[in-house]
């Protein structure tokens, strides 16, 4: 049976049942390390220097530099880059684990630059959890104390936070696991637990700091999956920093990559693969399989006199390596459709040109 637009998979994207309303807003972002920092965001001439220039001018350095995004609700936004790029300073900026030097981080419709210690105290307990790459777990405390721990932080009572803890450790894999200590653990696991102790306040917004990076490759696929079904499952507000782009594109309904503390490009997997916006990322995404990342939008073309128009349809958003099978057997060409209107066409020679282009390397 030809595969239906609604059997096939969609697109990951900034997820459409939201009000439109972000949970985190960033603008004009800087964060200057150096004497005088806070003089380079208010300074045209200085803005405007390279990083090399601006150390030699004035001794100090830019890691993030006038950067601007939203992140909707229930979204996984990746920023990625090399090292470098401003990428973890940023992620700890969001949360004034580093302090800004200017500009606006609107969270929930309050810019927490306003909040006083008590507050921001209150919105790391409550509203937003980091996992950090080093996992930092109590070595004399069990696993469901570990997972616990900032639940008593909060002052939450002793068989009310083992339950919660309890709840969590079943939810990230780790049942049977909740009596042992730290040290009894491999390394997945052990992140499996930093990742419990995160969820367990329940809060709104995740934070990873490229959590996996020291994790053996297999595990490292192991806990991307698991970050995969826990979104799927709790619907949390993700956002994720990393270097590697296979692990940006495996996760991120958007993704930000940066260089030398700027924006460069900002969209969906596709949208990097398919449109990216200047030879670094054009550098960055060229060995990506495009028929992994790559939807029908991508490759369709508008239907030409003599096309038949009778065949199967699918939605504009799936993946070419999912619609190949459908497209290949179908003995007319694919019609694109979404919400009822003919988009466009797509057929073998369509499929194949990308299937040819990854064998040869484009």
């Amino acid at each position: 049976m030809t595969p239906t637009q609604t059997e096939m998979p969609q697109r990951r994207g900034t997820p459409q049942d939201s009000d439109g309303t972000p949970v985190i807003s960033v603008r004009r972002l800087w964060k200057v390390f150096g004497p005088k920092a806070d003089q380079v965001p208010e300074s045209e001439e200085l803005r405007g220097l390279t990083r090399r220039e601006l150390m030699d001018r004035t001794g100090c350095t830019a890691a993030v530099r006038d950067v601007n995004f939203d992140v909707a609700p229930g979204e996984v936004f990746v920023v990625m880059g090399l090292s470098g790029s401003g990428k973890s300073t940023l992620v700890r900026c969001l949360t004034r684990l580093i302090e800004p030097t200017s500009g606006e981080l609107v969270f929930e419709g309050e810019d927490i630059r306003d909040a006083d210690p008590g507050r921001l105290r209150d919105l790391r307990r409550r509203k937003f959890s980091m996992v950090f790459q080093h996992f930092g777990l109590l070595p004399h405390r069990r696993v469901v104390d570990n997972v616990a721990f900032g639940l008593e932080i909060r002052g939450m009572g002793k068989a009310e936070r083992a339950k919660r803890a309890m709840e969590v450790v079943e939810l990230v894999g780790l049942a049977g696991y909740e009596n042992s200590y730290p040290d009894q653990l491999s390394g997945g696991m052990q992140q499996r637990v930093g990742l419990a102790r995160a969820l367990a306040g329940d809060p709104d917004v995740l934070f990873f700091d490229e959590p996996f990076s020291a994790l053996d490759p297999m595990i490292r696929r192991d806990m991307q999956n698991e970050v995969i079904r826990l979104h799927h499952e709790v619907g949390k507000t993700m956002v994720f920093i990393t270097h590697d782009l296979s692990e940006a594109l495996k996760l991120g309904d958007r993704i930000l990559i940066m260089r030398d503390g700027k924006m460069v490009q900002c969209g969906t997997g596709d949208e990097l693969v398919g449109a990216p916006a200047d030879d670094y990322v054009r550098e960055f995404v060229k060995d990506v399989p495009r028929g992994d990342v790559l939807t029908l939008r991508w490759i369709m073309r508008p239907p030409a006199d003599g096309d038949a128009l009778d065949g199967p349809e699918l939605g504009p958003d799936v993946v070419v390596k999912e619609a190949t099978r459908a497209v290949l057997a179908a003995d007319k060409p694919v019609k694109v459709v979404e919400d009822g209107k003919l988009l466009g066409i797509v057929g073998d020679e369509e499929i194949l040109a990308v299937v040819a282009g990854q064998e040869g390397g484009a």
